[in-house]
């Protein structure tokens, strides 16, 4: 539709904030309908040529602009009825069936919000942790598959003849790029590059994505004019699957000789439902880890023991939660 999915995370967001108002159902209805006149944003910063750092807090902005959407409601704002279904003026005629060329040709009683399942806790229950690499998530079983084959190509860097990249549909769509990148936010979405810096040293970072480092490692940009990033019809459709929910990708690297590595395939990123025994552990040490980075160590373990406490945790009130993030 063109339209970004912070939309859903601000709608959520109201939802939610709502409930924690103890808003009665009337309420709620009022502020989600002030969430879908909001004004919505569009995907523009996630795509080149305009890809920006827009996309880093493009959900946070939308959160927070839900709690102010309840707050005014918790007021007396009053809510919006027809703001999905006004004819002309409400959310499916402006920008759901307009923007959907399918939807637009349906009548108007099928140009309506439709559902996989019912409202519940699946998303809570199948939420994507990212855990190992400051990669957009389709890339994340890359650049896990590009670690894994870093040993085996780094003394052959220049022996390089094609690297090939399989992938799902979405991955293709949203973050294959060919071609010059324009800045940090256009790199962190661009699957050829998150491959390419994990494959000569080995890791991936946040720095990596920056203009200085770019331009001292040239050979980041010859690693991705070699490469060939292809469909897999059954990786599109399990990314697809509610039951399965996997972002497959797989690499092979073929050299000049006419030798090749194997292709190494990864399902599932670490951060997924289905690894949770290996990903939690990984979890917490990224947390230490984040912690150490701010705050000395009798405060990061403060804040380490009362997560390791639930009861204790859930009674902590907030502003005493908060009050342990205050940096000396």
């Amino acid at each position: 539709m063109g339209l970004d999915h912070v939309f859903l995370v601000k709608l959520a967001s109201t939802a939610v904030v709502a409930k924690f108002y103890q808003l009665p159902r009337e309420r709620i209805m009022a502020a989600i309908s002030q969430a879908i006149v909001d004004g919505q944003a569009l995907r523009t910063y996630r795509h080149a040529p305009n890809a920006g750092s827009r996309k880093s807090w493009a959900a946070g902005d939308a959160t927070s602009r839900a709690v102010r959407l309840v707050d005014i409601t918790a007021r007396g704002e009053m809510g919006i009825p027809g703001a999905l279904t006004a004819p002309q003026w409400g959310f499916y005629d402006v920008l759901f069936s307009h923007t959907n060329k399918d939807l637009a040709t349906k009548p108007e009683g099928e140009r309506r919000f439709k559902f996989q399942r019912d409202f519940g806790s699946y998303v809570m229950e199948n939420i994507l942790f990212k855990i190992s690499f400051p990669a957009e998530f389709h890339a994340q079983t890359a650049c896990e598959a590009a670690v894994i084959l870093h040993p085996h190509v780094k003394d052959r860097i220049d022996d390089i003849d094609k690297i090939v990249l399989t992938t799902h549909d979405s991955a293709i769509r949203i973050i294959s790029k060919e071609g010059a990148l324009a800045n940090p936010a256009d790199r962190d979405h661009c699957l050829q590059y998150m491959v390419a810096v994990p494959l000569l040293t080995g890791d991936l970072m946040a720095e990596n994505y920056e203009n200085d480092y770019h331009e001292q490692h040239l050979s980041i940009d010859e690693l991705r004019s070699k490469m060939v990033v292809e469909e897999n019809a059954q990786y599109s459709k399990d990314y697809h699957d509610p039951s399965k929910r996997s972002i497959a990708n797989a690499i092979q690297v073929f050299f000049t000789d006419g030798s090749s590595t194997e292709k190494v395939a990864v399902e599932y990123p670490i951060g997924h439902k289905r690894r949770r025994a290996e990903g939690i552990p990984v979890l917490e040490a990224k947390f230490r880890a984040s912690l150490a980075t701010r705050f000395i160590e009798s405060r990061c373990q403060q804040i380490i023991e009362l997560f390791d406490d639930q009861e204790k945790l859930t009674q902590t009130p907030v502003n005493e939660f908060m009050d342990l993030f205050m940096a000396y």
